[in-house]
Protein backbone atom coordinates (compact mmCIF):
# COMPACT_ATOMS: atom_id res chain seq x y z
CA UNK A 1 0.00 0.00 0.00
CA UNK A 2 1.15 3.54 -0.79
CA UNK A 3 0.73 6.83 0.60
CA UNK A 4 1.77 10.23 -0.87
CA UNK A 5 1.84 13.36 0.69
CA UNK A 6 2.66 17.09 0.28
CA UNK A 7 3.82 19.10 2.90
CA UNK A 8 4.22 23.06 1.87
CA UNK A 9 5.88 25.61 4.14
CA UNK A 10 3.85 28.57 4.60
CA UNK A 11 3.85 31.56 6.55
CA UNK A 12 1.07 30.31 9.21
CA UNK A 13 3.21 27.00 9.47
CA UNK A 14 2.76 23.35 7.44
CA UNK A 15 -0.05 22.93 5.53
CA UNK A 16 -0.57 18.90 4.04
CA UNK A 17 -2.48 17.75 1.12
CA UNK A 18 -2.18 14.22 0.06
CA UNK A 19 -1.61 13.81 -3.40
CA UNK A 20 -2.43 10.96 -6.35
CA UNK A 21 0.36 10.35 -8.43
CA UNK A 22 -0.95 8.45 -11.13
CA UNK A 23 -0.48 11.21 -13.56
CA UNK A 24 3.25 11.25 -12.31
CA UNK A 25 5.57 10.07 -14.82
CA UNK A 26 8.63 12.01 -14.36
CA UNK A 27 10.34 13.51 -11.68
CA UNK A 28 10.12 16.68 -13.27
CA UNK A 29 6.31 16.32 -13.21
CA UNK A 30 6.29 15.53 -9.41
CA UNK A 31 8.48 18.62 -8.97
CA UNK A 32 5.95 20.95 -10.89
CA UNK A 33 3.26 18.84 -8.64
CA UNK A 34 5.03 20.01 -5.89
CA UNK A 35 5.32 23.96 -7.33
CA UNK A 36 1.49 24.10 -7.90
CA UNK A 37 1.23 23.76 -4.24
CA UNK A 38 3.45 27.14 -3.04
CA UNK A 39 1.87 28.72 -5.57
CA UNK A 40 0.19 31.13 -3.17
CA UNK A 41 3.01 31.21 -1.05
CA UNK A 42 6.12 33.49 -0.68
CA UNK A 43 8.49 30.59 1.11
CA UNK A 44 8.23 27.74 -1.94
CA UNK A 45 9.38 24.96 0.23
CA UNK A 46 7.12 21.66 -0.71
CA UNK A 47 8.66 18.10 0.83
CA UNK A 48 6.91 15.27 -1.20
CA UNK A 49 6.20 12.45 1.20
CA UNK A 50 5.95 8.65 -0.39
CA UNK A 51 5.94 5.59 1.30
CA UNK A 52 5.61 1.90 0.61
CA UNK A 53 4.36 0.44 3.92
CA UNK A 54 7.16 -1.54 5.52
CA UNK A 55 9.28 -1.38 2.17
CA UNK A 56 10.78 1.87 1.92
CA UNK A 57 10.17 5.70 1.84
CA UNK A 58 11.15 8.58 0.37
CA UNK A 59 11.73 12.73 0.18
CA UNK A 60 12.12 14.43 -2.34
CA UNK A 61 12.37 18.94 -1.51
CA UNK A 62 11.60 21.25 -3.66
CA UNK A 63 12.90 24.82 -3.32
CA UNK A 64 11.72 27.26 -5.78
CA UNK A 65 12.91 26.13 -9.14
CA UNK A 66 16.15 24.97 -7.77
CA UNK A 67 16.25 21.11 -8.90
CA UNK A 68 14.59 18.49 -6.60
CA UNK A 69 16.56 17.16 -3.68
CA UNK A 70 15.64 12.88 -3.09
CA UNK A 71 16.33 11.05 -0.55
CA UNK A 72 15.60 7.23 -0.54
CA UNK A 73 15.04 4.94 2.19
CA UNK A 74 15.76 1.92 -0.01
CA UNK A 75 16.65 2.10 -2.92
CA UNK A 76 16.59 -1.30 -4.35
CA UNK A 77 13.51 -1.80 -2.44
CA UNK A 78 12.11 1.42 -4.02
CA UNK A 79 13.36 0.47 -7.87
CA UNK A 80 10.80 -2.75 -7.66
CA UNK A 81 8.15 -0.30 -7.24
CA UNK A 82 6.29 2.08 -9.68
CA UNK A 83 6.41 5.60 -7.49
CA UNK A 84 10.20 4.35 -6.26
CA UNK A 85 11.38 4.32 -9.76
CA UNK A 86 10.46 8.01 -10.29
CA UNK A 87 12.81 9.00 -7.58
CA UNK A 88 15.45 7.04 -9.13
CA UNK A 89 17.52 9.40 -11.12
CA UNK A 90 20.20 8.21 -13.28
CA UNK A 91 22.48 10.61 -11.81
CA UNK A 92 21.54 9.15 -8.44
CA UNK A 93 22.20 5.34 -9.72
CA UNK A 94 25.68 6.63 -10.90
CA UNK A 95 24.04 5.50 -14.64
CA UNK A 96 24.96 7.75 -17.88
CA UNK A 97 22.41 8.81 -19.02
CA UNK A 98 23.30 8.08 -22.72
CA UNK A 99 25.27 4.80 -22.21
CA UNK A 100 22.77 2.08 -24.09
CA UNK A 101 22.81 -0.23 -21.06
CA UNK A 102 20.41 1.34 -19.34
CA UNK A 103 18.07 -1.14 -17.16
CA UNK A 104 14.48 -0.86 -18.17
CA UNK A 105 13.03 -0.56 -14.87
CA UNK A 106 9.18 -1.01 -16.52
CA UNK A 107 10.08 -4.68 -17.43
CA UNK A 108 11.25 -5.66 -13.56
CA UNK A 109 8.72 -8.20 -12.53
CA UNK A 110 6.94 -6.62 -9.68
CA UNK A 111 5.30 -9.52 -8.25
CA UNK A 112 5.49 -10.46 -4.70
CA UNK A 113 7.46 -7.01 -4.29
CA UNK A 114 4.49 -4.77 -3.01
CA UNK A 115 4.02 -5.78 -0.14
CA UNK A 116 7.56 -5.35 0.63
CA UNK A 117 9.38 -8.73 0.45
CA UNK A 118 12.00 -9.35 -1.48
CA UNK A 119 11.89 -11.95 -4.59
CA UNK A 120 13.69 -15.44 -4.32
CA UNK A 121 16.24 -13.84 -6.70
CA UNK A 122 16.69 -10.96 -4.27
CA UNK A 123 17.86 -13.54 -1.42
CA UNK A 124 21.41 -15.26 -0.81
CA UNK A 125 21.20 -19.01 -0.18
CA UNK A 126 20.67 -18.52 3.37
CA UNK A 127 17.18 -16.44 2.60
CA UNK A 128 18.52 -13.34 3.59
CA UNK A 129 18.67 -10.14 1.50
CA UNK A 130 21.45 -9.93 -1.12
CA UNK A 131 24.13 -7.47 -1.06
CA UNK A 132 24.06 -6.60 -4.41
CA UNK A 133 22.81 -3.77 -6.56
CA UNK A 134 20.61 -6.70 -8.58
CA UNK A 135 19.05 -6.05 -11.64
CA UNK A 136 17.92 -2.59 -11.27
CA UNK A 137 21.42 -0.98 -10.36
CA UNK A 138 20.06 0.23 -7.18
CA UNK A 139 21.99 -0.44 -4.24
CA UNK A 140 20.20 -1.86 -1.36
CA UNK A 141 19.89 0.49 1.38
CA UNK A 142 19.66 4.66 1.84
CA UNK A 143 20.17 6.68 -1.36
CA UNK A 144 20.32 10.01 -2.31
CA UNK A 145 20.68 13.47 -0.20
CA UNK A 146 21.12 12.57 3.55
CA UNK A 147 21.26 16.14 4.27
CA UNK A 148 18.00 16.76 2.59
CA UNK A 149 16.33 17.93 6.09
CA UNK A 150 18.93 19.17 8.22
CA UNK A 151 17.91 22.66 8.38
CA UNK A 152 14.29 21.63 9.16
CA UNK A 153 15.48 20.48 12.43
CA UNK A 154 16.09 16.41 10.83
CA UNK A 155 20.02 15.72 10.71
CA UNK A 156 21.52 13.25 8.32
CA UNK A 157 22.16 10.83 11.04
CA UNK A 158 18.64 10.67 12.41
CA UNK A 159 17.39 10.37 9.13
CA UNK A 160 19.32 7.53 8.36
CA UNK A 161 18.16 5.81 11.17
CA UNK A 162 14.65 5.88 10.03
CA UNK A 163 12.74 2.81 9.57
CA UNK A 164 9.85 2.42 6.97
CA UNK A 165 6.43 2.16 8.48
CA UNK A 166 6.93 5.33 10.94
CA UNK A 167 9.40 7.65 9.27
CA UNK A 168 7.55 9.61 7.82
CA UNK A 169 5.28 10.24 10.99
CA UNK A 170 8.67 10.93 12.66
CA UNK A 171 9.93 13.24 10.27
CA UNK A 172 6.54 15.08 10.92
CA UNK A 173 6.55 15.28 14.13
CA UNK A 174 10.28 17.04 14.36
CA UNK A 175 8.84 19.70 11.86
CA UNK A 176 6.24 20.22 13.51
CA UNK A 177 3.74 19.25 10.82
CA UNK A 178 2.52 15.78 12.66
CA UNK A 179 -1.21 17.30 13.11
CA UNK A 180 -1.56 18.26 9.80
CA UNK A 181 0.46 15.04 8.24
CA UNK A 182 -2.29 12.92 10.02
CA UNK A 183 -5.13 14.67 8.67
CA UNK A 184 -4.48 13.59 4.95
CA UNK A 185 -3.50 9.39 6.10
Amino acid sequence: MYFAALLARTEDGWEASDTELDDVETLADLADLAREATADYDDDTVLVFIEQEDAWFGVVRVDGEEDPRIYVSDAAAAARSSYGEILLTDEMLGRDPDDDEVVDLDALDLDGTEDGEPEASDTDSDGDAADDAGTSGAPSGPLGDTGILADLGVPEKDLLGLEAGDALNEIAEILGAAEVLETVR
